[in-house]
């Protein structure tokens, strides 16, 4: 696969802004993944299985599994056979096909369409990843939540930059923040995670895919309402996609050293607290560690909060 000489770096936002709403952030899943499926291709990517309470990796060719493949899944996602479902769909059709996943798990299929020789007709995408807690961590925590829909760890209908987590449990929308806080704190993702190797915005994959964090210096004249995507481009066969998108999307070119944050320097820091995390969670379970380590806020702190945000519109 030919390597451009070095990597481009752009801004990318949906122009359908209902399409837009639904993604994380900009849209750049979305914009890529139509490229495919408008042309009767497929996609290879995951999506939640509510019966299995996982995520894992399904090829599909419509736009309906697509939506649902849509937003971030703070949770590992199970490979399953998706390698060797992908090779059987190449050998028996002629389209290509898109694959998008994380750093490590894009690179893996890499390695195996190369050994195929069946790379010339896959396009890669790897997801900026802050790290794969462990699954099991999301089954208990979901245990007893019979009714499990809707999920959604990226809602942004407080704005792109102050997401929250929101699912339907037993008919009700629910906040699930409180998981999201043991995923952010660093204690519960994989050991692996701590050393991964594809922090970086180098990689031999053909496109890279995150948010746009820091995208007010990088490009103040930008439009960051509802979100904006970071697309990096490796390869010549990531360029052409990134062409064919640029009528679906609003984009501007920027570069790797203004678009660099903290996962695309290097990896996640090893939380000081996980050896501790995990003795609390074997020995008392995810009830304790989540009031241990995702205390909710109390009723005056989110009372003050509320003024807060009241006396800020007041002013304006």
């Amino acid at each position: 696969m030919s390597q451009l000489s070095e990597t481009k770096a752009f801004a990318v936002k949906l122009k359908d802004s209902q399409q837009l709403q639904r993604s994380s952030s900009g849209g750049a899943f979305t914009a890529i993944s139509d490229v495919f499926l408008s042309r009767g291709e497929a996609v290879v990517s995951p999506v939640y299985n509510y019966e299995t309470s996982q995520t894992e990796f399904v090829l599909y060719d419509t736009t309906q599994v697509r939506d649902e493949a849509r937003g971030s899944k703070y949770m590992q996602s199970y490979p399953l056979n998706i390698f060797r479902e992908a090779e059987s769909w190449l050998k028996s059709n002629d389209g290509n096909l898109l694959f998008v996943g994380v750093g490590c798990q894009a690179d893996g299929f890499r390695r195996y369409m190369e050994s195929r020789r069946l790379r010339d007709r896959v396009t890669i995408v790897g997801i900026i990843c802050h790290g794969s807690p462990s699954p099991q961590i999301w089954k208990d925590y979901v245990k007893g939540k019979e009714k499990l829909s809707n999920l959604n760890f990226r809602d942004k209908r407080n704005g792109w930059h102050r997401p929250s987590a929101y699912a339907d449990i037993n008919g009700k929308e629910k906040s699930i923040q409180d998981y999201l806080t043991i995923f952010y704190n660093k204690c519960a993702l994989r050991p692996s995670c701590y050393q991964c190797p594809y922090a970086t915005t180098e990689r031999e994959v053909d496109l890279t895919i995150g948010d746009f964090w820091g995208i007010e210096k990088a490009l103040p004249d930008f439009n960051i309402d509802g979100g904006v995507s970071l697309v990096l481009v490796h390869t010549e066969k990531g360029l052409e996609v990134f062409e064919k998108i640029k009528t679906h999307v609003e984009w501007k070119e920027s570069n790797t050293k203004d678009c660099l944050q903290p996962n695309l320097i290097k990896p996640t820091d090893r939380s000081p607290r996980r050896d501790e995390f995990w003795s609390d969670y074997q020995n008392h379970g995810i009830q304790f560690v989540l009031r241990k380590y995702a205390p909710q806020p109390s009723i005056l702190r989110c009372a003050a909060r509320k003024i807060k945000g009241i006396v800020k519109g007041v002013l304006k």
